[in-house]
């Protein structure tokens, strides 16, 4: 990589202009539980690469969505494994980003002066958490339906608020096309520039306020 990085440079000057971006330091006492951010950020971008790809041929249509998702498995050149990388990306990002919050809360690196970090680490968490749930309609089958079905009604329940929230999220009284294009909408445009203005904030303070040494 540094071979690459460095014929990179060669043609494009990268290294001075953003020498201070480069240039950090690092506390001597670093684990691999420190690599955790690195790894969900890495499993982060496969999931949006490989999901650009998935929305090629994918049609987020009530009488179309769930063929696409079987012509993508069947007809297109390795869309059953550009599939399965979306999903097990997606998968893996929510279980990484999880374990790097609880090394962050056991190692108490969310303390002053990082807690402005903590409260954009959990943001991102929430949205990771959206990004998930909204996906896992897509493929319009049964048990994606019934699984929205239940976890939208859960929003039903919030006292005086609960309704409108639940007719905001679905669109109407019951789970339709328009749920799943609204579902289509939030999950490919909204949380994915949510996701990366609050990934932003997250590295600038990191680099601004440096690594923690804690664990």
């Amino acid at each position: 990589m540094g071979i690459i990085f460095d014929w990179i440079d060669s043609k494009f000057n990268i290294k001075k202009p953003h020498k201070r971006f480069f240039k950090r330091v690092i506390p001597q006492k670093l684990s691999f539980f420190h690599c955790l951010g690195g790894i969900t950020f890495t499993f982060y971008l496969t999931s949006v690469i490989s999901g650009i790809l998935l929305s090629i041929h994918y049609i987020p249509s009530e009488t179309e969505a769930y063929a696409s998702i079987v012509h993508i498995q069947k007809d297109v050149l390795l869309g059953w494994l550009i599939r399965s990388v979306h999903k097990w990306s997606a998968t893996l990002f929510i279980v990484f980003i999880l374990l790097h919050t609880l090394r962050v809360f056991i190692s108490r690196a969310y303390r002053a002066p990082r807690e402005l970090n903590w409260i954009a680490g959990t943001l991102t968490l929430l949205i990771a958490f959206s990004s998930g749930f909204t996906g896992y309609l897509l493929p319009w089958d049964q048990k994606a339906y019934w699984a929205t079905e239940v976890g939208t009604a859960m929003s039903g329940t919030i006292p005086v608020i609960g309704e409108n929230i639940l007719l905001a999220i679905r669109g109407g009284s019951d789970i339709t096309g328009l749920t799943l294009i609204r579902f289509y909408s939030i999950h490919v445009l909204w949380l994915t520039i949510a996701m990366s203005i609050s990934l932003w904030i997250h590295f600038h303070i990191i680099k601004r306020n440096g690594i923690s040494g804690g664990m």
